[in-house]
């Protein structure tokens, strides 16, 4: 397996601030070394008025700056991230309830909708930031009433923004088509979290020899 660490430069530890299961599998499927320790910021803590890519990439940003800050974490590289959904100008983030998944649901049927997930990047030591934001556009077919209650049911809808998964889940057949990056949909997009990564490194290795 490819070492992900070695071929972006990194040379101290990494953590990821995000204790969702899709994000640990994509970086794991990237061959990278890491830890987890999830932030407790919440959605509420960047105002919903803020325009989407600015509001992923700040709520981003916020998770990694939460977990750089602890005291007891040594030098690292803290990776945030954050996805919404973005329907009619209207940010969907996680459902509350099975209800609230059913309305997104059914606001989702047969529309076109956007993704975006922000990526951060905080030095624990120096405090350094990189952003990003990626957006991927997703159309849905028209949903039958009994397939979004049978989703429902499993519960799957409740943890993800937008109450679906595109990825190994039953939410992978209401997608028609996407236009842009896959694995941003799914929640972190890897070929642009690569490049950051990179870049990120290469401004370490700058400041050191000056």
């Amino acid at each position: 397996m490819i070492d992900l660490n070695r071929l972006t430069g990194l040379q101290r530890p990494v953590v990821l601030a995000s204790a969702s299961p899709r994000r640990k599998q994509l970086l794991e499927q990237l061959g990278m070394t890491f830890t987890i320790q999830p932030s407790a910021v919440q959605e509420e803590a960047v105002s919903l008025s803020l325009h989407p890519a600015l509001y992923v990439q700040t709520l981003a940003a916020h998770k990694a700056r939460d977990i750089a800050q602890h005291a007891g974490l040594p030098e690292s590289v803290v990776i945030g991230a954050d996805t919404i959904v973005v329907h009619n100008s209207r940010i969907l983030n996680k459902p509350v309830s099975p209800e609230h998944a059913r309305e997104m649901l059914l606001a989702l049927s047969g529309q076109t909708h956007t993704v975006y997930t922000g990526i951060a990047l905080v030095d624990s030591a120096t405090k350094r930031e990189l952003t990003d934001v990626q957006q991927t556009e997703v159309v849905f077919r028209a949903l039958m009433d009994e397939e979004i209650d049978a989703y429902i049911a499993t519960g799957s809808p409740l943890d993800k923004a937008g109450a679906y998964g595109i990825q190994d889940d039953f939410g992978a057949v209401f997608v028609e088509r996407i236009n842009g990056c896959y694995y941003n949909v799914v929640g972190l997009p890897l070929p642009l979290l690569y490049q950051r990564l990179r870049e990120f490194s290469r401004q370490e290795h700058s400041q050191a020899r000056i």
